[in-house]
């Protein structure tokens, strides 16, 4: 008895020294984070359509360089440690052309508005399009209501425009057997509530040397010209100006040196490519601002990171799978990965709320309770792929500190993928996803800068820096506290899951089911517990292992209970 009371007074002390540490961290970011610089750069990026090698993606790439060598980061020569704070640009020969538009319209023959026009629906033009003539096309426009490929191609479209509510990229090929010019299509998903925003489109591509141009429509556009269509036969006028050419790919990676173990290190990650303000300027800008800010910290000598900080910006998943697969000594010493995309959404206007996509825990297996997938859709996750790791816990504990002091919203979803987090987890490296779902103007045109807010950033940021300033250099203190922390939200998880296989049980699910189930979250919490012993940057003594294990007891005490009590 005396040896627990004494244990649980020290974890007590653990955990008061690391809630104090985390709280300095905490006024540090909160006092020096400055959301206007995030949505400055955040309103540059998001002026351009951004494909990798154009002249938008490149010209946001030197936006943040410029930031970055205002904040004190000097350009790499040799190493990436060859200073304190050193920064590169990684540039990458392109296998295919880069594409950016430039302008296009859609006029009915004998109206005086257009259809639809690249000024207010730039996602009008599918990547990879090419032009048309100077002159435009005009030709006749087909309506097909029910598309059957093999009927389609029996029907005279030579020389003309087919018109279908289908993505145009699926009729491309029998737009060409058939020898139409072009096709008009429309493809938005529910949860973009179209009837609603009537002119919002969804960006898109299309396979690039096609000698047909495809284009697509908004609900309006849609609707106006299908009503056109069913009075009789009408012509169109399309013009389309693109550019496509020859380019290089560009990366930005960003470091300020650990002071004790520097090949060991926290890798944030933004992506700058896709048309977007909120996906993904928002995180473009948000990122830049948090290495501005730590470049601040570290020469005012107020945070000294005993782990390396890296930050990079390049283009979705491929930056990020390359930085960690191109060199496997590098990505040994790569132990947390975060990825920021659509950090900054003014929620009142888009829906939804700030998410933390967690790690794939039974929750992506076993979604019920208040567990919930989003519309972006789930992943087909098996219990070979579970991910069990103390990250998960760490990351929402400090969100939601954060959420408790700015009156911020912070909730979060069972992993799906999709985002720079994926290729962390796929090579065995922990990696958390911070983005904003449900959005009602996600991928679509009408994602603008008004859409953003500078808060939502300040607190995604904030949460960030402080999570990562506390992990580089987490002592045994922290590590302590983080065991009490996961060992309460592993208890917290087994009384839910347990209430919920008791009700499912009484509704005749199987009882064997069930306590897989209660088995798997417990197994999947231990083994996060064991993952906190290499959370120090030095492991001085063995309190942090002896936390674990009485940690793991408990645990393993109560799942036994619950499994006794499930018939």
């Amino acid at each position: 008895m005396k040896t627990k009371i004494l244990l649980g007074l020290l974890l007590a002390g653990f955990s008061s020294y690391a809630q104090n540490t985390t709280a300095q961290y905490f006024n540090l970011t909160r006092a020096g984070f400055k959301e206007n610089n995030a949505y400055e750069t955040t309103a540059f990026v998001e002026k351009y359509f951004r494909v990798p090698g154009n002249t938008g993606f490149n010209a946001s790439i030197r936006r943040v360089e410029s930031i970055l060598k205002k904040a004190g980061f000097v350009e790499q020569k040799q190493n990436e440690f060859e200073a304190p704070l050193t920064y590169r640009i990684e540039k990458r020969a392109m296998k295919n052309k880069t594409w950016e538009p430039v302008n296009a319209n859609i006029d009915i023959v004998g109206e005086a508005q257009p259809l639809i026009s690249f000024k207010t629906n730039r996602n009008m033009i599918p990547i990879n399009c090419a032009s048309t003539p100077a002159e435009g096309v005009t030709a006749e426009v087909v309506y097909v209501e029910k598309v059957i490929p093999a009927e389609l191609e029996k029907m005279d479209l030579k020389g003309k425009i087919l018109f279908s509510e289908n993505n145009p990229s699926r009729l491309l090929a029998s737009a060409v057997k058939v020898g139409a010019v072009g096709v008009l299509g429309y493809s938005m998903p529910k949860y973009s509530q179209p009837e609603v925003h009537q002119t919002s489109i969804q960006f898109g591509s299309m396979r690039a040397n096609s000698d047909v141009w495809t284009l697509l429509l908004s609900y309006a556009a849609k609707e106006k010209l299908k009503a056109a269509c069913k009075k009789g036969p009408i012509k169109l006028k399309v013009n389309i100006e693109t550019k496509i050419y020859q380019s290089e790919e560009l990366t930005v990676v960003a470091n300020v040196k650990g002071s004790e173990k520097a090949d060991e290190r926290f890798v944030f990650s933004a992506h700058v490519q896709e048309p977007g303000a909120n996906d993904n300027a928002s995180g473009v800008g948000t990122l830049a601002e948090m290495a501005r800010l730590t470049a601040e910290l570290y020469q005012a000598k107020k945070i000294n990171p005993k782990r390396t900080l890296t930050f990079l910006w390049g283009d979705e998943i491929v930056s990020t799978r390359r930085y960690i697969t191109e060199d496997t000594t590098r990505a040994k010493g790569i132990l947390w990965g975060m990825s920021l995309d659509m950090v900054g959404e003014d929620t009142r206007k888009t829906g939804g709320s700030f998410l933390i996509e967690k790690m794939p825990d039974p929750s992506a297996i076993w979604t019920r309770g208040t567990d919930k997938h989003t519309e972006w859709g789930a992943g087909d996750v098996k219990e070979k792929d579970l991910f069990p790791h103390y990250f998960n816990d760490f990351i929402f504990d400090i969100c939601k500190t954060q959420g408790k002091f700015a009156n911020w919203t912070v909730n979060y979803n069972p992993f799906e993928g999709g985002s720079d987090h994926t290729p962390f987890l796929q090579a065995k490296i922990p990696g958390l996803l911070m983005w904003h779902f449900t959005d009602v103007f996600y991928h679509t045109d009408n994602d603008r800068i008004d859409k953003v807010s500078p808060t939502e950033m300040k607190n995604v940021g904030i949460s960030a820096l402080t999570a990562a300033y506390s992990l580089v250099s987490a002592d045994e203190n922290m590590a302590s506290a983080t065991v009490a922390q996961v060992k309460t939200d592993a208890l917290t998880r087994l009384k839910t899951e347990f209430d919920l296989s008791k009700k499912a049980i009484a509704e005749g699910k199987s009882a064997a089911d069930e306590k897989h189930i209660i088995e798997t979250w417990s197994k999947w919490y231990i083994d996060a517990l064991a993952t906190i012993n290499k959370m120090p940057v030095k492991a001085e003594t063995t309190r942090v292992g002896s936390s674990i294990k009485v940690a793991t007891l408990e645990i393993e005490k109560q799942t036994k209970a619950y499994l006794a009590a499930l018939k």
